[in-house]
């Protein structure tokens, strides 16, 4: 029996039609769903790094209680919870009392900034702009904000809406330890529909693959973000010793600094302030435990990078950089940890068969 080629030709283009209609409508329901969760996607995205670079913990913790999950996923929320909360409210209440301390200079006419001190002037190159600035701080404030009124208020719209970030952000990273708890709670089955993912994306190499994720974003995790908040809590302990002026917010912009492989720039400016305001061996001591923090990455970072995937500084670069500018504070965290996931794919695409027994 032959088939003619005109009704051959045709059961084709019927095939090929429905077929292209099928794509068509796959592609428009994704594209849908994506719309729909896509305010949800940093919250998601963060929550499911928590919960990846929290397993191991959570699992010791849910052995510790006999292995009740949910138990221990509660517990575990609330750890993480009160772990952000108290940096949180340790900073309002810093940024309270210095607003309350200038309130209170103002009310009693007392100089709010001290006179700059005369080796100042002799600095190069910012010596004597510098030295001109604060001596008029010093002696009339309200003249200084006139003065520079238009630069103060052509940046007040960028410190709004980065303040306005921050507490954004704040509450995305509450929401998000909240939904790697209820991840944690139901480990298991996340684990099984991560696996049918990756074996239906990677076939026989999905369970490596899936591996190679999970070692990556703990890898990331503790080796950047982790050392950045061991820098930061050492930059916070130097600043209150010396007694600098909103140390918690130095801190933070010191930890966002520190994420993005710059931290040692922010201390600069907290260096020259302690030289231009304490005794030369207070500032020198300062100096020299800046230097130190500064420093204290070359040693933790290879020390926690080796516990799983290394990453080139660079890959992490561009990801909280490209994060920042996609989605605000949280992408720089969420970026450098998805590129350098990315980047260890590609890497084991490229080698063909990734070795994660290494990682693991």
């Amino acid at each position: 029996m032959t088939v003619e080629p005109r009704a051959y030709n045709e059961a084709q283009i019927n095939r090929a039609l429905e077929a292209s209609i099928h794509i068509g409508l796959t592609v428009l329901l994704a594209t849908a769903c994506l719309l729909i969760l896509r305010p949800f996607i940093p919250l998601l995205a963060w929550g499911i790094i928590i919960a990846v670079a929290a397993y191991p913990a959570f699992k010791r913790l849910q052995k510790l209680i006999g292995g009740r999950g949910v138990l221990a996923a509660v517990l575990f929320t609330l750890i993480l919870l009160a772990v952000l909360i108290l940096p949180v409210f340790l900073l309002a209440d810093s940024l309270v009392e210095g607003v309350q301390a200038v309130t209170a200079h103002v009310k009693s006419g007392a100089a709010i900034v001290p006179p700059p001190p005369p080796g100042i002037a002799g600095w190069p190159l910012i010596g004597a702009p510098l030295t001109k600035v604060w001596l008029l701080a010093s002696r009339d404030l309200t003249e200084l904000l006139k003065e520079f009124a238009p630069q103060i208020k052509a940046a007040l719209p960028g410190v709004l809406s980065a303040t306005a970030g921050l507490g954004v952000t704040v509450l995305q990273l509450l929401l998000s330890i909240v939904v790697s708890g209820v991840l944690l709670a139901n480990a298991q089955a996340a684990y099984e529909m991560t696996r049918s993912l990756a074996n239906r994306l990677f076939g026989e190499k999905g369970p490596e693959f899936q591996k190679l994720v999970g070692s990556t974003i703990r890898s990331v995790t503790f080796g950047i973000i982790g050392v950045a908040i061991i820098q930061s809590a050492f930059a916070l302990l130097g600043f209150l010793v010396v007694g600098l002026p909103a140390m918690g917010l130095w801190a933070v912009i010191f930890l966002i600094a520190a994420v993005l492989q710059v931290g040692g720039l922010v201390l600069v400016p907290a260096v020259i302030y302690v030289f231009a305001t304490a005794s030369t061996t207070k500032a020198v001591i300062f100096l020299i435990w800046c230097i130190i923090v500064g420093l204290m990455d070359n040693v933790l970072k290879p020390l926690l990078l080796g516990r799983g995937v290394a990453v080139p500084i660079a890959v992490v670069f561009l990801g909280a950089i490209g994060g920042f500018v996609a989605m605000g504070i949280i992408g720089l965290f969420v970026g450098a940890i998805v590129l350098s996931v990315g980047y260890k794919l590609f890497l084991a695409w490229l080698e063909g068969t990734p070795a994660v027994n290494q990682y693991t």
